[in-house]
């Protein structure tokens, strides 16, 4: 007769449910779009949901998958407020776009 050992505590459990979403469409539209070194935090994050589920690792799973979201959430603020300072700085005239001093002489 055999007998099977009883699941150990801590150790990996089988998933119950469908695995969290890992917000990686968010993260790649993050880093292309608005900030790119928040963007691949998140990326990074996204990439370990699926990896950590198939362990029966549900807690970290769920873990990364809410700190991908975090970066890009994150990514998104930092790319908006960088643009809007771009356009103020740009509409103030402190910067300029392209333009080389022209002055005329007579």
């Amino acid at each position: 007769m055999t007998e099977s050992a009883p699941p150990y505590p801590g150790g990996p459990q089988s998933p119950q449910g469908p695995p969290p979403s890992n917000n990686l469409v968010w993260g790649i539209l993050t880093t292309i779009l608005c900030c790119l070194p928040f963007g691949i935090v998140s990326i990074v994050q996204a990439a370990k949901v699926n990896g950590l589920w198939a362990q029966g690792q549900t807690a970290a799973a769920q873990e990364a998958a809410d700190s991908a979201k975090k970066w890009a959430i994150i990514a998104a603020v930092v790319g908006v407020i960088v643009i809007v300072l771009y356009v103020i700085l740009l509409v103030a005239g402190v910067m300029t776009l392209g333009t080389v001093g022209s002055t005329t002489s007579s």
